[in-house]
């Protein structure tokens, strides 16, 4: 069914932006995520743990709007997922959503620049809007000497700041993390975890940060502990 595009407003901070409710997905008959439910609100930083096969990595896909629902509601700055069509959920993706991969997912044969403009080009941002955009986000993630450098001439703390700022290019409200420090050295990870605090902290932009690391969920407001596809137990956090 044909739906219209979302808008380009998000709801006010005292909304959550991401709501979930009584979520279920199933795959080859097998239910993998059992009446989840949860809400993100702007600013907050939120860890999903629990060990291999919980269902961390499908509820993020869901919430993303990746994968479809069987059952119950999501939704993303006032929007609901389930009544949207493909594109759609490619234009809610595409302004509302920031995502970082563990293994970086970076263009190779784009530079660290082009590799961060290129979701603005998408939205069609101008030419100087977008220049502007990635020399301060370069300069911010402590990249802009390595600005023309491709991924394969990077360290993989560079290509995950690199991610990040490409991640927030288009200032989106919500930022979903997927084990965004699992294949980086410890220190390498530890000033990745304090850039998503500082920047989740200027940009009121909320984190959901799926991870197994104590001190990834060390710089999160609360978590959430997914066990056999269902919230178990939540943790808040100072």
């Amino acid at each position: 069914m044909s739906s219209p595009l979302p808008s380009t407003t998000p709801p006010p901070s005292s909304d959550p932006v991401v709501r979930a409710e009584g979520v279920r997905k199933s795959y080859d008959g097998r239910e993998i995520l059992h009446g989840v439910g949860l809400r993100l609100a702007a600013g907050e930083r939120v860890a999903l743990m629990g060990p291999s096969g919980s269902g961390k990595t499908t509820l993020l896909n869901c919430l993303g709007g990746v994968d479809r629902i069987d059952a119950g509601e999501i939704e993303l700055c006032g929007e609901a997922l389930h009544r949207l069509d493909r594109a759609g959920l490619a234009a809610v993706r595409r302004r509302w959503l920031g995502t970082i991969f563990q293994f970086f997912h970076l263009l190779p044969t784009l530079s660290a620049a082009e590799n961060i403009e290129f979701p603005l080009q998408l939205l069609g941002v101008a030419r100087r809007e977008r220049a502007a955009r990635v020399a301060e986000l370069l300069e911010r993630v402590g990249l802009a000497h390595r600005a023309h450098a491709l991924p394969g001439q990077l360290s993989g703390g560079e290509m995950q700041r690199t991610a990040i700022a490409r991640a927030l290019a288009h200032r989106p409200p919500v930022l979903l993390a997927d084990e965004p420090t699992g294949n980086l050295d410890s220190a390498s990870g530890a000033r990745i975890l304090e850039l998503l605090r500082e920047l989740s902290e200027e940009t009121r932009t909320a984190l959901l940060l799926v991870t197994h690391s104590a001190a990834a969920a060390a710089i999160c407001h609360r978590v959430l502990h997914l066990r056999d596809g269902a919230v178990v137990a939540e943790d808040a956090r100072a």
